[in-house]
C-alpha cells in the first residue's frame, strides 16, 4: 500500500493536468465528445480493450489481472453543469454558461490515473477491472442509459465502487458507510387551475394562488407528522409561477420542487399523503390539480461487507484522516442504479479547504476543490481495488 500512495503522488502532475483541461472544456450531460475523446486517447496509449458510444457518450474498458478472479466496476461521471462560473483561475471554464461546478472533472481525471496506476499492478490482480466513464450523471439518466447498452454485463460485475470529491467536508475526511447513503428523489410539478378574474371582486374568481398558498402549508405537515421521527424525509417546493398584473387573479399556478427518502416504505407514505394533499386541498379550495411526480433515483445503499474492505484499505492509505463510518446526504445519485444490481460502495471524500477559499458548495457558480485530494482519491481506489481483487474475496 505504500508503494501505492508514492505511486499516486507521482501521477499527481499528470492527474492535476487532466483535470484542469476538462475544467477549462466543460461538456453537458450527453454532449461530453471531447471529454470521452480523451478518455478513449489516455486509454488507448494502456492498449486496453475499449468500447466507445456506450450510454450515448460514456466509455468503457477491460484491465484483466493476470490471475482470474471477480470482475470489479469503478464508476467516474464526465458531464458538467449548466452554470456561469464566477471563479478566476487559470483554468476557469472557457464554454459560457456550462461548468464542473461539482467536480466529475476531478473523477474522470481520477478515473485515468487509477488505470494507469492499476496497469503497472496487473500482475497482482486476480480478476477483471471494468471501468465505466459515465455521461449525464446530473439528473438526466446516464447510468441507466448505460445499463441499458449493456454495462453491467459481458462481463458482468460482482462488486462495484464510485467515489466523489466531497466539499461539504474537508480534505483529510472521508466518508464510508454502509447502507442507505444517498437519498431517493422525485421531481414534482404541480399545476392548480382556477377561475380568473378582477383582484378588486375576488369573490367572481377562484383563486388558485390562495389554493396554491394552502397546498404548499399543509405539504410542511408530511414530514412533521406522517414520518416518523426516527426515519428522514424532505419535501422542497423550490418554485413558484403564477399571475402577471398586480389587480388580476390568474387563471392557474404552477409550483415544483423535489423529495427525497431514503426507506422505500417512507418514500411510498410521503409520496401518497403528497398525492392527496394536492389533490384534496385544491378540491377543498374549489380548484383542480394536475400532477406530475417523476421519480430521478432509488436511494444509494452501500452492500456491508464491500464497505467494510473499501474501509480497512481506506485505514492503510489515510492513516490520518478522519474516517466517517456515518456519512449520509440527502443528495441523490444515479450511481445508485448500479448498486441496485451490483453490491458495493459509494465513498466521498472531502475537498474542501476554507483557508484558501475553497469552500464553495456543489453546483454553486465558484465551486473548487483543494487539488490536494486527487492523489488521496486516486491511491484509495485503487487500494481499494487490490484489495477486492487480491484473490482472497
Amino acid at each position: 500500500m505504500e508503494s501505492i500512495i508514492q505511486e499516486a503522488e507521482q501521477l499527481f502532475t499528470y492527474t492535476q493536468a487532466l483535470r484542469r483541461d476538462f475544467h477549462r472544456n466543460p461538456e453537458l450531460g450527453f454532449q461530453e465528445f471531447r471529454t470521452a475523446g480523451i478518455v478513449l486517447r489516455e486509454l488507448n496509449e494502456l492498449g486496453l480493450e475499449i468500447t466507445t458510444g456506450v450510454g450515448k457518450t460514456g466509455v468503457v474498458t477491460l484491465l484483466e489481472g493476470t490471475h482470474p478472479g471477480p470482475v470489479l466496476l469503478l464508476r467516474f461521471d464526465m458531464d458538467a453543469l449548466p452554470i456561469q462560473e464566477e471563479n478566476e483561475t487559470d483554468y476557469v471554464s472557457c464554454q459560457a454558461g456550462k461548468m464542473h461546478a461539482c467536480g466529475h472533472d476531478a473523477h474522470t481525471a481520477i478515473g485515468l490515473s487509477v488505470a494507469k496506476l492499476l496497469y503497472q499492478h496487473r500482475d497482482e490482480l486476480h480478476g477483471v477491472v471494468k471501468f465505466m466513464f459515465q455521461p449525464a450523471e446530473e439528473g438526466l439518466g446516464g447510468a441507466e442509459a448505460m445499463i441499458a447498452d449493456g454495462v453491467l454485463t459481458n462481463p458482468n460485475p460482482d462488486y462495484a465502487l464510485a467515489s466523489h470529491v466531497w466539499n461539504e467536508k474537508p480534505i483529510g475526511w472521508v466518508g464510508i458507510a454502509s447502507g442507505p447513503v444517498m437519498a431517493a428523489a422525485e421531481a414534482f410539478q404541480v399545476r392548480i387551475s382556477g377561475k380568473g378574474g378582477h383582484g378588486a371582486q375576488p369573490n367572481t374568481a377562484i383563486d388558485p394562488i390562495l389554493a396554491t398558498a394552502q397546498i404548499i402549508n399543509n405539504l410542511q405537515s408530511i414530514v412533521s407528522r406522517n414520518v416518523s421521527p426516527l426515519k428522514t424525509a424532505v419535501v422542497s417546493v423550490t418554485a413558484i409561477h403564477g399571475g402577471d398584473a398586480f389587480n388580476v387573479i390568474p387563471q392557474e399556478v404552477e409550483f415544483k420542487g423535489t423529495i427525497r427518502t431514503f426507506d422505500p416504505a417512507v418514500r411510498q407514505r410521503v409520496l401518497s399523503r403528497f398525492k392527496e394533499i394536492v389533490e384534496q386541498c385544491a378540491v377543498a379550495m374549489e380548484c383542480r390539480a394536475e400532477i406530475d411526480l417523476k421519480s430521478i433515483t432509488p436511494a444509494l445503499v452501500n452492500d456491508s461487507q464491500i464497505t467494510k474492505l473499501v474501509y480497512e484499505a481506506a485505514r492503510e492509505v489515510v492513516p490520518d484522516y478522519d474516517l466517517s463510518t456515518t456519512a449520509q446526504t440527502m443528495g441523490s445519485e444515479d450511481m445508485a442504479f448500479v448498486l441496485q444490481q451490483v453490491p458495493g460502495c459509494f465513498v466521498f471524500i472531502g475537498s474542501a479547504n476554507e483557508k484558501s477559499g475553497l469552500a464553495y458548495p456543489h453546483h454553486h457558480p465558484r465551486f473548487d476543490f483543494d487539488e490536494a485530494v486527487l492523489p488521496k482519491a486516486v491511491s484509495l481506489i485503487a487500494a481499494a481495488t487490490l484489495r477486492l481483487l487480491s484473490g482472497e474475496y
